[in-house]
């Protein structure tokens, strides 16, 4: 079955907020589509028609399992072409969200599957999340936030939750990227930020908000 973009953009974005939540109402994925809830309904309209949704009384719609096939597809498809962009054509992994999410709609399976072949079958994309494989199946990665992290203890950056532009700049200009080593040096109780000490650095503050959105490898 063929599905045009804007169907693709509702299908991934579902999958995004029920991982969340479990289930989705209409309210939180017109927010997160940025348009009017009247547009949103005539999508679940068209989904449903094509057998991809299910919905729970009284708490929302969410996938069914044909939906989310579909989502993971397209959430690949993105995923390999970060890493492609990033690893192959040298972007910055701040500047590689926005041209995957057009090249996510290739329809090609040929062309994925040699993709992903090229690219050695990677398991995570350049901010650590991770890759689908062809059958749907999610590599598990074992981390913690940094902000859980005890002080003194080194530990490896993995991947970053809020990856918009402004945010990889940030970690940019702090010298953060996945595979980094860092230990935090001292957590303020005042306001939740963070000394901490990237490998051959200069000690840093970053604040809890950046904290919270960067995820580590840590052993027990």
């Amino acid at each position: 079955m063929n599905f045009t973009t804007s169907e693709e953009n509702y299908i991934k974005c579902i999958y995004h907020l029920q991982q969340e939540t479990g289930t989705v109402n209409t309210n939180s994925l017109a927010a997160e589509m940025h348009t009017r809830p009247a547009s949103v309904t005539d999508m679940l309209k068209k989904l449903k028609a094509k057998k991809l949704l299910q919905y729970e009384r009284y708490r929302g719609f969410k996938l069914n399992e044909a939906g989310k096939k579909v989502a993971l597809e397209v959430v690949r498809k993105h995923r390999l072409w970060e890493y492609f962009l990033v690893e192959v054509l040298k972007f910055d992994w701040d500047k590689v969200h926005p041209i995957a999410e057009e090249l996510e709609h290739i329809s090609s399976d040929e062309l994925v599957q040699r993709l992903d072949k090229f690219l050695g079958n990677p398991s995570f994309d350049p901010h650590g999340d991770p890759i689908p494989d062809r059958n749907g199946k999610i590599p598990v990665l074992n981390q913690l936030n940094l902000s859980e992290i005890p002080v003194k203890k080194t530990v490896t950056v993995s991947s970053v939750s809020n990856q918009t532009a402004q945010m990889l700049e940030m970690l940019k200009h702090y010298k953060i990227a996945l595979g980094t080593q860092l230990q935090v040096n001292k957590k303020f109780a005042f306001d939740g930020s963070l000394e901490i000490k990237v490998l051959k650095q200069s000690p840093c503050i970053i604040s809890e908000q950046v904290a919270k959105n960067v995820f580590v490898h840590y052993e027990l």
